[in-house]
């Protein structure tokens, strides 16, 4: 009844803004990774390492789906843990240092060893890397639930950590594509070349886990606020799984959850294509697509202006599938206009001006779209607690999780699949590959985004919780409470 009391009463006080600063510091590590591992890993290993493409997508997608198998064991765990550091804190501590050595070497893969090898080597370090970064972002996404019952608060919360997850990646695209590496592609420290991928290394390595760091000491000081519940009773590991199902697949949460598998998939396929597409079918220098990921920063600023006024005036749900729509229609409708012919051919000087605002407003209703299926997933906690007396809030975000890493990883590996179906080759120099490859690849991306996307759409429209439902569960915990009826052993 106790731990009930105070997630009832403690989370209704606002958030200071120095502590929405300081938490979403950590997503920067996430920004980063998620560029490396979605946007940069597969280009790397394969054209620039020559390890084949089905290959590389196979080993991500594996180590995706080991840090993902992890995320819900991470999540209970930090449920039921106790200690004077809380429940969540411990684990994110404990992330810094192995995340900045793992993320450092998978950029560093051994020279002269073969294929196996060298797969052997991207799985392990991978893996690695991936668990020790969920050790941080799962008990540190929980806390979303903690700080805060607010239903609008909460968005601004998430938007806090989208925004520097978000514009921690883009700032450091930025930085590798215009600093880093050359403007042609095959010159010295172009794209293609090995040494600006070991530059990239040690300064994104250590960064993450400063970024990491700052986070997790500078909330430290609100442990003493969140939810102080008793230590729940030990029980069998196949009631443990029972529950465990129970929340994952409860009717207030299994709509976003069989969503994200079908958004996920077209997440991980999109980004592991996008820079094959920017560098083969749309013939862009390093500096060009710097221009274009900049574009990110643009959507970004764009995402929070709207954000919270569409969320307000036409509830989260329905602004979240409005948005992923215009995502599709975004990413789609450049790439079909090129292919019947209706779209500026390369080198045009309205081409890359076009892209521009294509790529900008993909990454306004992404992240805007994003920060509020966050928020979304944050209002079924109170419904679950109602409907089952368990504060869940680990394993509902570790689940999350592990939907999106896992799907992502398998889009991951459908980009590998796709390049090995086109015979996309090996080592292949930008305006040297076959037309007909070109546009097989095009078009395989455009469909296969085209279907997933929808189908996340339809999942999505199931999604039942509004404001008012929102807030009526409040008002039944809160009548609960009033008449004594937290005496549920379970309600802890």
């Amino acid at each position: 009844m106790r731990g009930m009391e105070q997630a009832l009463t403690v989370s209704k006080a606002k958030v200071p803004w120095t502590t929405k600063f300081v938490y979403g510091i950590g997503t920067i590590a996430f920004g980063i990774k998620d560029n490396g591992f979605n946007a940069l890993l597969m280009i790397y290993y394969n054209q620039v390492i020559g390890l084949p493409a089905a290959w590389v997508g196979s080993a991500i997608m594996i180590a995706m789906v080991a840090d993902a198998v992890l995320d819900p064991i991470v999540g209970q765990w930090s449920d039921s843990l106790r200690s004077k550091w809380g429940r969540r804190h411990p684990f994110m501590y404990a992330s810094v240092i192995p995340v900045s050595i793992f993320y450092l070497l998978l950029w560093l893969p051994p020279s002269g060893v073969s294929d196996p090898v060298l797969f052997g080597y991207l799985l392990l370090i991978a893996s690695a890397t991936r668990i020790a970064i969920g050790v941080y972002e799962i008990p540190s996404t929980a806390l979303l639930a903690e700080f805060t019952q607010d239903y609008d608060e909460r968005t601004e919360l998430v938007a806090f950590r989208f925004f520097f997850g978000v514009v921690g990646g883009i700032l450091m695209a930025i930085f590798i594509f215009s600093v880093i590496f050359a403007d042609e592609p095959t010159a010295p420290g172009g794209i293609l070349d090995p040494a600006g991928y070991i530059k990239y290394a040690w300064i994104a390595a250590p960064l993450m886990g400063v970024a990491i760091f700052v986070s997790s000491i500078g909330t430290h000081n609100r442990i003493a606020s969140l939810p102080s519940l008793p230590v729940p009773e030990p029980q069998s590991l196949i009631k443990t799984a029972k529950e465990m199902a129970g929340t994952l697949f409860h009717r207030v949460n299994a709509p976003i959850l069989i969503g994200s598998i079908f958004g996920s998939m077209a997440g991980g396929l999109n980004a592991a294509l996008t820079i094959y597409m920017q560098t083969y079918f749309w013939e862009l220098s390093a500096n060009k697509i710097a221009f274009l990921t900049a574009s990110g920063l643009l959507g970004v600023v764009l995402a929070f202006i709207i954000v919270l006024p569409l969320s307000k005036s036409f509830g989260k749900k329905w602004t979240t599938l409005s948005l992923y729509a215009l995502t599709l229609v975004a990413i789609v409708t450049p790439v079909a206009l090129r292919l019947i012919g209706l779209f500026p051919a390369n080198g045009h000087p309205a081409l890359v001006p076009l892209l521009f605002c294509f790529s900008m407003i993909v990454a306004m209703s992404v992240v805007a779209a994003a920060i509020l299926t966050v928020s979304m997933v944050d209002d079924v906690t109170e419904q679950i607690l109602l409907s089952t007396g368990r504060k869940s809030e680990g394993l509902i975000f570790s689940a999350t999780a592990f939907v999106s890493k896992t799907v992502s990883g398998m889009g991951i590996l459908m980009s590998g699949l796709i390049l090995t179906f086109v015979a996309f080759p090996q080592n292949a120099k930008p305006g040297a590959v076959d037309a007909s490859t070109i546009d097989n690849l095009a078009i395989v991306f455009a469909v296969a985004t085209l279907g997933f996307t929808s189908a996340a759409l339809v999942c999505m429209s199931f999604y039942p919780v509004s404001r008012d439902g929102h807030q009526s569960a409040l008002d039944e915990l809160a009548r609960q409470q009033a008449k004594g009826y937290g005496d549920r052993k379970e309600m802890v």
